[in-house]
């Protein structure tokens, strides 16, 4: 049976004789956590690219007049108009109940009971976390 080194909460590294099924099941979750981690980037990366080549034909169909639309092999590419809204933060809500309520503590009120009302969940989930001496991948 192998061992593994398990960090206790005390903070000391704690030698266990662990069962082999254990020790593959570790092993596995890093090699997908690690491969999890080059796809983010790898689809980070394509984002990027898309965003920016977007932005350019974007600019040449609005230069050229090109009536919001492009017929490509099985379709076409199209120019639309998309709002995006800010987040709904706490900051946000604040000010914008400074411009309806002028009493400082109903607003201090109102905002402390919408942090408090907030649903909890509570989960149990494992975290990598890397030693700054090891070469991984980043």
């Amino acid at each position: 049976m192998p061992n593994i080194n398990i960090n206790n909460n005390n903070n000391k590294l704690v030698n266990i004789r662990t069962p082999d099924k254990i020790v593959e099941n570790i092993q596995k979750w890093v090699l997908l956590d690690t491969k999890l981690k080059e796809i983010n980037e790898k689809s980070k990366n394509i984002r990027d690219m898309k965003t920016h080549i977007g932005e350019e034909i974007t600019n040449y169909m609005k230069a050229n007049e090109l009536n919001n639309h492009i017929e490509i092999s099985d379709g076409e590419l199209r120019i639309h108009e998309k709002k995006e809204y800010s987040c709904l933060s706490f900051g946000f809500i604040e000010n914008c109940l400074k411009n309806i309520i002028k009493d400082e503590t109903q607003i201090e009120y109102i905002i402390q009971y919408l942090k408090n009302e907030r649903k909890i969940t509570h989960t149990t989930d494992i975290k990598r976390v890397y030693t700054k001496d090891r070469n991984y991948p980043k």
